[in-house]
């Protein structure tokens, strides 16, 4: 065997899984009932999914500009998903749009509690924001 083809067999096995992985992500996404369990599905499978794919790609391609592209899409996978899954977990977490079931240790609890107490003066914490002071009317219309 030679190396040309091993590199196509890995880089076909490496595409076939990645690409399983990241429909296992999108299922996810579509079953999945909560927000924590759809970050999860959304992060963990797809990034090496996409890992995956991006090494079963580099298998085949030679040009050092190529590698170099496919090494920086890796990285900024990487860097990117785990930053959006804790963006969308703290925004679910402030709205309340997530399940308090589900949560074994609430780390955020203190820190929200400390927002609360550190409030502009003049604006009460959870105060109707709606309100169009100058028609006297809801920003709604109502």
């Amino acid at each position: 065997m030679t190396w040309d083809s091993v590199a196509t067999v890995l880089s076909a096995i490496c595409l076939i899984t990645g690409a399983a992985l990241s429909l296992a992500a999108a299922i996810g996404l579509m079953r999945f009932r909560d927000v924590h369990a759809r970050m999860h599905a959304s992060t963990k499978p797809q990034v090496l999914g996409v890992l995956l794919m991006l090494a079963g790609v580099a298998l085949r391609l030679n040009s050092p500009a190529d590698l170099t592209m496919i090494l920086l899409v890796g990285v900024f996978q990487m860097m990117t998903a785990p930053v959006s899954a804790q963006m969308i977990g703290r925004a679910a977490y402030r709205s309340g749009t997530y399940r308090p079931d589900t949560l074994v240790v609430d780390e955020l609890a203190e820190h929200s509690e400390a927002a609360d107490a550190a409030t502009v003066p003049g604006i009460t914490a959870g105060a109707d924001t709606t309100k169009d002071t100058r028609s006297g009317g809801s920003a709604t219309g109502g």
